[in-house]
């Protein structure tokens, strides 16, 4: 199977609720969903990973299978996506904002279908305690790669239908969790450049106390753009980084 049939596999899986043999049913559903969520559904829909950004999975299947959970519900400042900052500790990524998420085990089943689904929501649940009972998943993006780890990345988007208490689990990986309002994240004042000492340069948001950049902010930005919520911003804003990032 190549790259594109696995991906389309994985997100037809998805929105049919097939999976794989000894797999248990897992329902993807856009049956419910808040108005203000209906744009993000209907680009998860449509878009390409070339939409999304230029790293892409080798086409050889090598790399390290796992997948995020790009959880958005309502706050008492409206609709929020949930965040955790990494451990400083980590071999990869310490420090960094992220979407909870992480590799894929055995048991979450085939990876070219359900598997990603479930390990999302299963890595959610280990890392910010939050029930993954009260999650809607309601759709799947195509899988992206993040380099510098060797990951190859399904991002599942969820609706936090139940809000359950989140925090963190286990200190030596994650030092917080927080939600973000996408008022915030689509505020031109707190979007901004970052700039690596390597050249690369990506989008990132000043939030929370913290600077969201690299795979996660990338994702955000294309969120925002594809939803039709993004605000002209200035690009000349930079925020330099240093080489451990």
């Amino acid at each position: 199977m190549t790259h594109a049939q696995s991906t389309r596999a994985a997100r037809d899986a998805a929105t049919t609720g097939t999976s794989a043999p000894h797999d248990t049913a897992i329902t993807v559903t856009t049956d419910g969903l808040p108005g203000w969520l209906d744009p993000v559904a209907r680009a998860a829909r449509s878009v390409r990973a070339q939409q999304l950004s230029r790293f892409l999975p080798p086409e050889s299947g090598a790399g390290r299978q796992s997948a995020v959970l790009i959880l958005f519900g309502e706050g008492e400042r409206g609709p929020e996506l949930l965040l955790m900052e990494r451990s400083s500790s980590l071999r990869s990524h310490a420090g960094q904002p992220s979407f909870p998420g992480g590799s894929l085990d055995p048991e979450d089943g085939d990876r070219a279908t359900t598997g990603p689904l479930r390990a999302a929501l299963r890595e959610a649940e280990e890392e910010t305690g939050l029930d993954p009972g009260g999650v809607q998943i309601f759709g799947v993006l195509p899988r992206l790669y993040i380099a510098v780890s060797s990951f190859v990345v399904t991002p599942v988007l969820g609706w936090w239908r139940e809000p359950s208490p989140v925090g963190v689990v286990d200190p030596a990986e994650t030092a917080r969790v927080f939600t973000v309002p996408v008022a915030d994240l689509t505020d031109p004042a707190n979007r901004t450049t970052a700039v690596h000492p390597s050249g690369h340069r990506g989008p990132a948001f000043l939030v929370e106390s913290a600077l969201v950049w690299g795979f996660t902010a990338g994702v955000i930005d294309r969120i925002i753009h594809y939803a039709g919520w993004e605000r002209p911003w200035d690009r000349t804003k930079q925020v330099p980084l240093d080489w451990r990032a």
